[in-house]
């Protein structure tokens, strides 16, 4: 995507890459196939806009955040598919370091609970498991990134001088950085078993880390800003502080709520992770509540169930029925992220009867994704000691007003989306210009935010209160399934 300085879409291109799943629990994404379609798409943009390099001021990187990638810095080769963050193979590492110290046994230093949604039992899995990795690791011929890092290296020259740095967001995602030092622990790289060697040099979120080489169509354009792509939308919707919360609307849900400069330890199911750092000024906070399905359980109904022919076709079908005629559904198909934490659960329709039709199904599947977002708003506020004034949301599911209407009602606040709802690519694209000047400061990004619809809340709280507790009597019913 290319923003000129007012923050408006000048030109996008986007492609979709494939989405491999070759056993239960295992999802991969082919890092070649990513670095291709992200030269193509840079071709596409530039030439819809009728632009070249020359015109660009600086270039920002959003990514998948947990996805691992490692490669030969030898032959740039990636010695495996990419483990996504969605991907559970490495359950069974979780599981025997959890045995001396439980979930959280590692959160005081990075945040996080023990979980295979992190990069670092997926960088172990693939030590241990792809032959000769190991070894090749600790000789330093192997590299490790996350989707921005396996970028940024081909970009500036790859096996011929590509530069290895990752930021901070994408850092405190791995179970491996402190969220103090903002710096690789000694203690986790010997729990898990990683060389640090191959780890990514962490730099902050907005700084010139290098130029792109010839590789690609950006040949000597600053490549400026780096953030996770959670962040990056947080960043995007101008939520820089304390207090600013934005939910976004994609495969996963993700909502994050701005804590400053102070690090916020959860006791209600949330992580606490890095949100943004500008160049040499101390690093921004965030409360963040993952759901690992929502999206993608729409894209679940489209190719498993062949419910619907198009994702966008689901508000329609879920607009035949008033309401969910009892039905719920539990997507737990990798288990339940936040606020539950809970790897045994397995996904599960409830409250069948012979009255449920498709309509009931469809709207089941997107009440799933305000049911989540609702319980980690909530889980928020317990930790924060405040309540919601409203929600910022973004991503391609507030397309869907049916769902962004439930939402609100659920909630009991108002509901808005920007005018501008690519946050994701936007904030990005901040990052970077603040690095190079583009623009000047945080106020000026936060002029450019305008609103682009709102949802209020019409439904009784006493209605949206049982509603609630039926979706909680169902979550209960998926724990225990995986022993």
């Amino acid at each position: 995507m290319v923003f000129d300085h007012g923050g408006q879409v000048v030109a996008s291109s986007q492609l979709e890459h494939r989405q491999l799943t070759p056993q239960p629990g295992w999802v991969e994404h082919d890092a070649l196939e990513i670095w291709d379609n992200a030269r193509s798409v840079i071709g596409a943009a530039l030439a819809a806009a009728d632009l070249t390099h020359r015109d660009l001021a600086a270039v920002g990187i959003t990514n998948q955040r947990e996805t691992a990638v490692v490669w030969s810095r030898v032959t740039g080769d990636p010695v495996c598919p990419a483990i996504v963050w969605q991907d559970t193979r490495s359950q069974g590492l979780v599981d025997r370091l959890a045995a001396d110290g439980g979930v959280s046994r590692f959160a005081e230093a990075t945040g996080l609970p023990l979980a295979t949604y992190f990069s670092a039992t997926k960088i172990a899995w693939i030590l241990d498991n792809v032959p000769g990795a190991r070894a090749c690791a600790e000789a330093g011929e192997l590299l490790f990134g996350t989707i921005d890092s396996w970028l940024v290296w081909n970009l500036t020259g790859g096996v011929n001088g590509g530069i290895h740095v990752t930021d901070v967001t994408n850092a405190s995602r791995t179970l491996l950085m402190s969220l103090e030092t903002l710096d690789w622990n000694a203690e986790l790289l010997e729990a898990f078993g990683v060389p640090r060697a191959m780890l990514p040099r962490i730099c902050s979120s907005s700084e010139v880390y290098g130029v792109a080489s010839s590789r690609s169509l950006l040949d000597g354009v600053p490549i400026a800003g780096i953030l996770g792509d959670q962040q990056a939308a947080t960043f995007g919707q101008t939520a820089f502080d304390a207090g600013d919360t934005k939910s976004t609307y994609g495969t996963g849900n993700f909502l994050l709520v701005s804590t400053g400069e102070r690090i916020v330890r959860s006791s209600h199911g949330l992580i606490t992770t890095v949100g943004f750092k500008l160049g040499g000024s101390p690093a921004r906070y965030a409360l963040e509540g993952s759901v690992a399905v929502t999206g993608s359980l729409v894209q679940w109904l489209r190719d498993n169930l062949g419910a619907i022919t198009a994702a966008r076709d689901i508000e329609l079908l879920a607009g035949t029925v008033p309401d969910n005629g009892g039905v719920y559904i539990v997507p737990a198909f990798s288990g339940l992220y936040a606020p539950y934490w809970r790897p045994d659960a397995r996904g599960a329709v409830l409250g069948l009867t012979h009255y449920a039709n498709k309509g009931h199904l469809a709207r089941a599947v997107l009440e799933a994704t305000a049911f989540q977002t609702a319980d980690v708003l909530e889980a928020a506020c317990a930790d924060l000691g405040t309540t919601a004034s409203g929600l910022r949301v973004d991503g391609g599911m507030t397309a869907n007003s049916l769902l962004m209407q439930f939402q609100a009602d659920l909630l009991g606040v108002d509901v808005v989306r920007p005018r501008v709802p690519e946050t994701t690519s936007l904030g990005a694209a901040y990052a970077a210009g603040l690095a190079v000047g583009f623009w000047s400061s945080l106020d000026e990004l936060r002029g450019l935010w305008s609103e682009g619809a709102r949802w209020s809340p019409a439904m009784a709280r006493d209605e949206a209160a049982r509603l609630m507790g039926e979706w909680h009597k169902a979550v209960t019913k998926t724990f225990g399934w995986v022993e």
